[in-house]
């Protein structure tokens, strides 16, 4: 984000109602301009070439033409940063698919509380989405169902597996990025613990999409969840989760909690709490992100001897997180995003 000029934003709602809420609540912000408005993509597609907006704001349920076919068409010719605002539907994901690079939910009209709320995440998202680049959706090197994923699976026995655990956490264009690794993991993998910045209600859709479309077990996270081979656990969207041993056993704490970095959950307490819980048993990956959550768990990790991971610049929509985690010496390998699965795996070996 450069700071000699306002972000400028494009609001594209069919609702001349929820465009006048977004267009005055976010120009209360100083380094905000909404520089145009728009009932539909085809007025949008004229705006974007007239005033050439640095975000683009986008409901998904419009007429003429939705949301995700509107961002599907777009990008390949405008490379814009996207944010979906769309009510709590798993259309959202789809829109990350189609290269969106973050949304926010549609807040509830008749109460100030919800509007007001909706309207300070949505600023903060649209300074983090100005940084964003924006990358052609990656296609893993394996996916759930292939008959050979890299290395044939994981080498050892039960009891190994049980042994060891994988954190990962993420944020600006994280679940895009988390599915591109997970769906590429065999199912013979030691339990998963995943952190990514994501409002509630939508972290359990995460989860259910994710337990779809990978060969792993995934569910979001619930207070004493056992961490199990073949299981995937995905942080609640207001929760703090950690990770504590017990018994011989790996269980999470998943705890309303203050946020920790600007977040909740939050990777820092995940990883700082697996550092303390499973030392060198742990591979820690840091992916995608704005801020630099996640770096200093990171660090705790590698000096416990875990082994680190964290995604390259080049591939990262947001090179924030793993950024500042690399500039700690937290990261002990750095790797593009297609990359990382392999690499875990040979990790694991």
């Amino acid at each position: 984000m450069k700071n000699t000029r306002s972000i400028r934003v494009l609001v594209v709602d069919d609702s001349l109602l929820f465009r006048e809420v977004i267009s005055r609540g976010i120009s209360s912000d100083p380094l905000i301009e909404v520089a145009a408005r728009a009932g539909d993509p085809f007025e949008a597609r004229d705006e974007l070439l007239r005033v050439r907006p640095d975000v683009m704001l986008c409901d998904v349920q419009m007429p003429k033409m939705n949301g995700i076919e509107f961002i599907r068409r777009l990008l390949p010719q405008y490379a814009i940063p996207v944010i979906v605002v769309s009510g709590v539907t798993e259309t959202v994901f789809e829109a990350m698919n189609a290269g969106a690079v973050d949304f926010e939910a549609k807040p509830d009209m008749n109460s100030p509380g919800s509007v007001q709320h909706f309207l300070e995440q949505l600023i903060v998202k649209i300074k983090n989405a100005a940084q964003a680049k924006i990358i052609a959706p990656v296609q893993p090197a394996m996916t759930a169902g292939s008959a050979v994923w890299p290395g044939n699976g994981i080498k050892g026995s039960a009891l190994s597996l049980k042994e060891r655990l994988i954190v990962i956490g993420a944020s600006t264009g994280g679940t895009e990025a988390i599915a591109s690794v997970i769906n590429a993991l065999p199912p013979d993998m030691p339990g998963i613990i995943i952190v990514q910045h994501i409002p509630p209600v939508f972290s359990r859709m995460f989860s259910e999409r994710l337990n779809l479309s990978s060969a792993l077990s995934v569910k979001e996270a619930e207070d004493g969840d056992l961490v199990v081979p073949g299981k995937v656990l995905v942080a609640p969207g207001d929760k703090q989760v950690s990770v504590r041993r017990i018994g011989g056993q790996y269980r999470l704490e998943c705890a309303s909690g203050a946020k920790v970095n600007g977040h909740c959950p939050s990777v820092d307490v995940l990883f700082e709490s697996a550092a303390k819980a499973a030392g060198a048993q742990v591979i820690g990956v840091l992916l995608t992100g704005m801020g630099y959550d996640g770096a200093k768990g990171l660090l705790a990790l590698r000096r416990k001897g875990a082994r680190t991971i964290g995604q390259d610049e080049a591939t990262s929509v947001v090179y924030g997180m793993p950024k500042a985690a690399y500039e700690l010496g937290a990261v002990e390998k750095q790797a593009a995003l297609p990359a990382i699965p392999r690499l875990l795996l040979s990790m694991l070996q």
